[in-house]
């Protein structure tokens, strides 16, 4: 079978999208997405977004990791967005389900404001922060990130959790709203040039812990420069917003 599918990225962090209202993808063959999401033997992703119908939201996303393993994805979300409206789901407001529930979103160009879900329990650790904003997240400030090994020290942390493990941020403080962020994802097992939901973990984590006064946070991560904005009542985080680009790259397809 050939599948059509479209490529995008929110600053780098990219995906192959499928329009599976046909409900014709095989969504339990996690080999086959793989497969597709091998930067050698197929299209090349981080993971693989399916927008499906749904009969109270404008549509559902299902988001697989390069692994096949299903979570959500803050960036995937945001590209989610734009390819319901090349799809002509939505016009420029949107509320859609996805696998931590429901989200409401904005798009204005290719800019995506997309609202995650409330942040409660955020646990503070000696020398960390772990929140789940959609997935499981580590939070830890390092010193000359640039240099910092991502990859060696994420892969070992990412695995002292326990089942399905945590993604690991890598945060350097660059001014009282501006920290910078390389993360480490669980099931691509790599450094990735961005995370929506990591860097949800980390705004939230960095006014939890007092290094910022600022609701509203700027996360320059590899690729590019991603904003989170959110209110606190009595240490619950609500309306937060992760805002970015979400960009079309091309359009293709693939025997599976």
């Amino acid at each position: 079978m050939k599948l059509t599918f479209f490529k995008y990225q929110g600053t780098g962090n990219d995906f192959v999208m499928v329009d599976n209202r046909t409900k014709t993808f095989p969504k339990q063959n996690t080999d086959k997405i793989s497969q597709i999401c091998d930067r050698h033997f197929g299209v090349g992703a981080d993971g693989i977004i399916l927008i499906e119908k749904d009969t109270n939201y404008d549509f559902k996303m299902i988001y697989f990791n390069a692994d096949g393993s299903e979570t959500f994805c803050g960036n995937g979300g945001r590209c989610a967005v734009a390819f319901a409206k090349q799809l002509q789901l939505i016009k420029n407001k949107t509320t859609f389900l996805a696998f931590d529930g429901e989200h409401y979103a904005e798009i204005n160009n290719d800019i995506v404001s997309l609202q995650m879900i409330d942040v409660e329990d955020i646990q503070i650790k000696e020398n960390a922060v772990f929140a789940y904003t959609g997935t499981q997240h580590h939070v830890e400030l390092v010193d000359n990130l640039d240099n910092y090994p991502v990859f060696e020290n994420g892969k070992k942390i990412r695995y002292s959790y326990e089942n399905p493990g945590s993604n690991v941020n890598f945060v350097q403080q660059i001014n009282n709203n501006t920290f910078r962020v390389r993360t480490y994802e669980k099931g691509v097992e790599n450094e990735t040039l961005a995370c929506g939901t990591g860097v949800t973990a980390v705004a939230i984590a960095m006014h939890k812990t007092n290094k910022t006064n600022s609701n509203t946070i700027s996360l320059p991560v590899e690729g590019g420069n991603l904003a989170v904005s959110f209110t606190e009542e009595n240490g619950c985080y609500k309306n937060v917003f992760l805002k970015g680009p979400a960009t079309f790259v091309f359009k293709g397809t693939i025997e599976v």
